[in-house]
């Protein structure tokens, strides 16, 4: 093999990374707008403005989560199984969610009457708002810890409910996600819009971002005083069997943060999502610098949650010592090898048609320009 398997499972943890990352960088600022529809425009052409900023390349943003998605499936089988099975009302409410985005893209503007128009304004806000909430909801149930476990067999047992999942830590984790993607998104409409709507999206921005550094903070104290981490017990082989049986170990306060003693450079990381978050608001008034920082931010918040958590990917609350780590619940080596070769290959595919598209479509959305593409503007 070119790569061991110890290596090929950091790579894959990584890629992961990247992936989740790049959804929530270049879709949140869709979901993020969808949000604000019904709350910063005032007129029709206002919403349109906000619409069209959008939809020449929300598209193309959601391959990330298809990516993310195919990722989890193939390299890590057991966290794909265990989650959308355990997780499964929560994935269905994104699902639909998702699904009633594009719907509304393209049904809002076939009709004129301002009831139609107003009705798919509030469902694409549910399709920006559910989805923010319950990544994050999910989220946090997983810093807590999932209730499931395997038997002898490695079949997997979920003894959750759907109601549990909304438990307190985990909604202050939604409400973290949603001011997150709701800020992302009034800083990409700082950049594309002119006039009173630029300016309601930077104060919305603004405060979006206050709000987050703080509860960002509010969330890392909790996690810090009053939840437990988990902790691998004794030595564990990095190039074993995917077998989450094979292992000991044990919930223990203060474990999230074992990583920042560890590796004291990682710190750097949240220290990202908060700096970020504010330094975005106090460039407000430079478009273009302010959403750079925005993405930083989204990038430090999430990145925060693996570094934590590493090497875990699914803590059990039931038996932690069956949880899924990066080490013991990955593909085979082979398979691992196989999709690397073919990410390296699409991924800057994926990349480069990104940066073609945005560079395309770049520039401002304004009333003028929706009037001169009124054949093809939403």
């Amino acid at each position: 093999m070119l790569l061991d398997y110890e290596t090929l499972r950091l790579i894959w943890w990584l890629l992961l990374g990247v992936l989740l990352i790049g959804f929530a960088v270049m879709d949140g600022f869709d979901l993020g707008v969808a949000m604000w529809l019904p709350w910063l425009a005032k007129t029709d052409m206002d919403r349109r403005i906000l619409i069209n900023s959008i939809a020449p390349t929300w598209e193309g943003n959601q391959v990330w989560f298809i990516l993310g998605g195919g990722a989890i499936f193939a390299a890590w089988p057991a966290l794909y199984a265990l989650s959308f099975s355990g997780f499964y009302l929560a994935m269905l409410l994104i699902l639909l969610a998702l699904i009633v985005r594009p719907v509304g893209l393209k049904y809002r503007s076939k009709l004129t009457d301002p009831v139609w128009r107003s009705v798919w304004d509030y469902t694409l806000f549910v399709g920006g708002f559910v989805p923010a909430l319950i990544f994050g909801v999910a989220i946090g149930n997983v810093l807590q810890g999932v209730p499931f476990y395997f038997d002898l067999s490695l079949r997997a047992f979920y003894t959750g409910t759907f109601l549990a999942l909304l438990n307190p830590f985990a909604l202050l984790c939604g409400l973290v996600s949603v001011l997150m993607l709701a800020m992302h998104g009034a800083f990409f409409l700082n950049v594309k819009t002119k006039g009173y709507l630029q300016k309601r999206a930077r104060i919305a921005a603004r405060v979006c971002a206050c709000l987050l550094a703080v509860l960002f903070v509010a969330g890392g104290v909790w996690l810090y005083y009053g939840i437990d981490g988990y902790q691998i017990m004794g030595l564990m082989p990095h190039d074993g069997p995917s077998n989450p049986l094979y292992k000991t170990a044990i919930k223990q306060s203060g474990a999230w943060f074992a990583n920042y003693h560890l590796m004291p450079v990682t710190i750097l990381v949240p220290v990202m999502g908060v700096l970020a978050a504010l330094l975005a608001s106090f460039l407000a008034n430079r478009p273009k610098p302010a959403f750079v920082c925005s993405a930083l931010s989204v990038i430090g918040v999430i990145a925060t949650v693996g570094v934590s958590m590493f090497p875990f990917i699914l803590p059990s609350s039931t038996m932690p010592s069956q949880s899924l780590t990066v080490w013991d619940s990955s593909s085979s080596q082979l398979t691992l090898l196989i999709m690397l070769f073919a990410t390296a290959f699409l991924l800057p595919v994926v990349l480069a048609y990104t940066t073609w598209a945005y560079r395309v479509f770049r520039g401002k959305v304004t009333e003028e320009t929706i009037n001169k593409n009124h054949e093809s503007a939403y």
